[in-house]
């Protein structure tokens, strides 16, 4: 029973975030090639907005030392900058701007019903599974 509450719950969130990114449009193709061509703000005012939102969450937990739902503690560790990052960043932009798609609206594309999508999150997870396959031989 656990399970399926815990299910349920984070379905509504994907669902609630899922209709977000629909009514923002940011799960529009047109809108991300806008982006990349510098043609429009309307991105760069939503990344921000979502930069400034995370920036505040952050400075809130650890201000109040604040849980999780199940009581634990959320401890943010300080990650490490190496040259790896760049080159991610790079290919991350480039299947980005390819596909107009990241991760998160992947699965919104799909729900909102551009079935086209599903190609690019199966290439997505091929690209996820050559990363773990030769993550030892990249750079870090």
């Amino acid at each position: 029973m656990k399970l399926i509450t815990q299910n349920l719950k984070f379905s509504l969130v994907g669902i609630a975030f899922g209709i977000i990114f629909v009514k923002s449009e940011v799960i529009n193709w047109y809108r991300i090639q806008e982006m990349f061509r510098l043609q429009s703000f309307h991105m760069y005012g939503i990344i921000g907005s979502a930069v400034l939102v995370g920036m505040l969450s952050v400075w809130l937990i650890k201000k109040f030392n604040i849980k999780t739902l199940s009581g634990d503690t959320i401890s943010l560790k300080p990650k490490q900058f190496h040259k790896g990052q760049i080159f991610g960043g790079l290919l991350f932009g480039l299947g980005w701007a390819l596909t107009g798609a990241c991760p998160g609206p992947l699965f919104a594309q799909i729900g909102h019903g551009q079935l086209g999508v599903v190609f690019t999150l199966i290439s997505a997870i091929f690209g996820t599974w050559l990363y773990g396959f030769l993550r030892d031989k990249l750079p870090h």
